[in-house]
């Protein structure tokens, strides 16, 4: 476990940054951990894509799927969002792997579901209790994630939420009434997927290959500004919510799994501290446990 000096300075940067935060690190190959709240029941929001995407690859592992199969996408009914499918307007055909490839690169909700659809929540449920992630469940859908939302704000919209009180009475911000994990346990999902663990070595691959081409940079990658450093990981975002797990790789070989989940206390969209805290707030992690 984290020493005090280490938890104390990534409290330290969560408090200059205006948010609450929660974080696990650990050294994927000798075990060593960091601990600054990592047994806190959080909501995942879109982190919970990892563990769809495993459950996808243990459908496919067993025989129940085939990730070459093709899904189709109508144009309507679309679970909403800002990136791919769910930004898109005609209809699309695309295999499962490639509906996957969006979900996890840049987060796609419709792409997200689509896989849900067809893996559905007792198989991803299942998968994460057969990994032993006892206090990781799925109880919705990413479109029912966002129906509560906009049913909880009410008719005004994002704009009610500089009201303290709606923002309190938002399920979707309550772990026991939304998905939700904890950081410990997303750290050891993370390295079950880079030992090889999770399934076989060829899918475990393929999913180190995808949640290795997200294309934000703003979280935890920013923390690691090296060109030889790799960061893999996958966001997730909720108002007042921004998290993100990873993978930390550095060339001398050592590998390190983070997970941090930050609360703000303003609802704003754009809060960049916020989001850059997460990187810091990783580094410090990483540091420790290289420094040891």
């Amino acid at each position: 476990m984290t020493t005090n000096p280490h938890r104390t300075r990534i409290e330290a940067a969560f408090a200059e940054a205006g948010v609450t935060g929660w974080l696990h690190a650990r050294d994927i190959d000798s075990g060593a951990q960091v601990d600054a709240g990592a047994d806190q029941s959080v909501v995942t929001a879109s982190v919970h894509k990892l563990c769809l995407l495993v459950a996808l690859h243990r459908e496919a592992e067993a025989g129940r799927l085939d990730l070459t199969e093709r899904t189709r996408c109508p144009p309507t009914g679309r679970t909403p969002g800002p990136t791919g499918l769910a930004a898109m307007l005609d209809e699309a055909v695309l295999s499962l792997r490639d509906a996957a490839y969006l979900m996890v690169s840049v987060s796609d909700n419709t792409a997200a579901d689509l896989l849900l659809a067809r893996v559905g929540l007792d198989a991803v449920n299942a998968t994460t209790r057969e990994l032993g992630l006892t206090r990781t469940r799925a109880l919705h859908t990413f479109a029912e994630f966002l129906a509560a939302l906009r049913a909880d704000v009410g008719p005004e919209g994002p704009s009610a939420l500089v009201d303290p009180q709606v923002v309190a009475r938002l399920r979707a911000l309550d772990p026991r009434r939304s998905n939700h994990s904890t950081p410990r346990e997303m750290t050891r999902l993370l390295a079950s997927v880079w030992r090889d663990e999770a399934v076989d070595p060829a899918h475990c691959a393929a999913m180190r290959r995808l949640l290795g081409l997200q294309v934000w940079p703003h979280r935890m990658a920013s923390g690691f500004p090296f060109d030889d450093v790799h960061v893999a990981g996958k966001t997730g975002s909720a108002p007042t919510l921004r998290n993100e797990v990873g993978v930390v790789e550095y060339p001398d070989g050592g590998r390190y799994a983070v997970a941090v989940f930050t609360r703000a206390g303003s609802p704003a969209a754009a809060l960049p501290a916020a989001d850059a805290v997460i990187g810091t707030a990783a580094r410090l992690a990483v540091e420790a446990l290289r420094s040891r």
